[in-house]
């Protein structure tokens, strides 16, 4: 079975998650749900920086990378998929987006914002149910979510 890694970024700010849906791309339909800023690491890259550059290409932003919050595990299309959620610590730079920064950004995005986690389609779903501002704070193990 083939296998995809992926990074993602967590922030949040008043409660309220930071949320792309993007658009039909790359032979990708477009996408019905919000997800938090990411995407598949490249051959060869670490975790920390996919984070930085994918962060990067959706927002201009590069994150200031805190802990390691989630770790997901499931299959889409026969694909294994794993993805990796980090906190982003430095919020402030996120809450004023401007685009024109965001390599990417036009192609693949067709909204990007703050949203309510636990009133809005969002995938994984477990972003809206999870705690997630008392996992940031608190001295926790990542949680680990397996869906195969």
């Amino acid at each position: 079975m083939q296998r995809r890694i992926a990074v993602r970024g967590i922030v949040l700010h008043d409660n309220m998650l930071l949320c792309v849906k993007l658009k039909a791309y790359d032979g990708r339909a477009a996408r019905s749900f919000w997800c938090t800023p990411g995407g598949g690491m490249d051959s060869g890259e670490s975790l920390e920086s996919a984070l930085d550059r994918e962060m990067r290409e959706e927002t201009g932003i590069s994150p200031v990378i805190g802990k390691l919050l989630y770790i997901q595990q499931f299959s889409f299309e026969g694909v294994e998929q794993f993805e990796f959620f980090f906190h982003v610590k430095n919020i402030e730079d996120y809450v004023e987006l401007d685009l024109s920064n965001a390599s990417h950004a036009e192609i693949e995005i067709s909204s990007i914002e703050f949203i309510d986690p636990s009133s809005s389609n969002i995938m994984p779903d477990f972003l809206t149910t999870e705690n997630i501002e008392q996992q940031i704070s608190v001295d926790s193990p990542t949680k680990i979510f397996t869906y195969l």
